[in-house]
């Protein structure tokens, strides 16, 4: 990691795709990672690489998605949202993904 440069958590790469509903299968689409790292960052069982890091942030964020971190925005700590409320599915429109994978 380069100095001062922050990668999302494993929880907000989590959080993420439920905001997106999406599967890993299609956030390993966007960001060209592989489901299974996608499935070992999530669950913590290994740190991606930083550039790999950069390429799953950089999908998510393509999708409208902003990120937050520890000392940014306030005191709320480390978060994600959709950029935008326009970026927002209304009500009902976002898939339903009833599994973790």
């Amino acid at each position: 990691m380069r100095l001062g440069e922050k990668y999302i958590s494993s929880a907000q790469c989590r959080a993420a795709r439920a905001l997106l509903g999406w599967t890993r299968e299609e956030l390993a689409g966007a960001s060209s990672v592989s489901k299974m790292t996608l499935a070992d960052f999530e669950t913590d069982k290994r740190k991606p690489y930083d550039r790999t890091l950069r390429d799953i942030e950089g999908a998510l964020r393509k999708a409208g998605l902003a990120f937050c971190f520890d000392d940014e925005d306030g005191p709320g700590g480390r978060g994600v949202a959709f950029e935008s409320s326009d970026d927002a599915p209304a009500a009902g429109d976002a898939k339903q993904d009833t599994h973790a994978g």
